[in-house]
């Protein structure tokens, strides 16, 4: 189970090189959020091997989309000259709400149970989704990842 994530990710990965996002980035992102959310609950939820691999495959499918989109959006949308301190913040951002992620979700297992806090995060990742596009619909409504602002 602890290879499925990197297998998805793989797998989208070669996908994605073969055939770049091309139109509706925005739209994409979001519902490749979406996904990892919807299949990180069907993983806790699951009794059964195959659907949790699965599971943990398409999380980490998801997980690739989403971070080609992001990532392409730091590099393609800041100017070149704040680039790199940018880019700097962005990194810190990630590892450390991946760490603190991890804390988070160890400690409410161990109050709560694995189940509730997979199913929980789950959860907290659509509500998260719904409220960012409604709250950024100009990311929501992003067509191509292609570079708009002159230096």
């Amino acid at each position: 189970m602890r290879a499925a994530p990197a297998v998805g990710a793989l797998a989208i990965s070669l996908l994605l090189a073969r055939h770049p996002i091309g139109r509706h980035a925005g739209r994409l992102m979001f519902g490749a959020v979406a996904l990892f959310g919807i299949a990180t609950i069907i993983f806790g939820l699951s009794r059964s091997l195959p659907v949790s691999i699965a599971a943990l495959t398409v999380v980490g499918a998801a997980d690739v989309v989403s971070v080609v989109v992001r990532s392409s959006l730091v590099q393609l949308q800041t100017p070149d000259y704040m680039r790199g301190r940018v880019s700097a913040v962005n990194m810190l951002f990630i590892g450390t709400s991946n760490q603190l992620g991890e804390f988070e979700s160890g400690t409410l297992a161990a109050l709560v149970g694995a189940v509730p806090t997979a199913v929980a995060g789950g959860i907290g990742t659509l509500v998260v989704t719904l409220l960012w596009m409604g709250f950024f619909p100009t990311l929501r409504k992003l067509d191509r990842l292609e570079a708009t602002s002159e230096d």
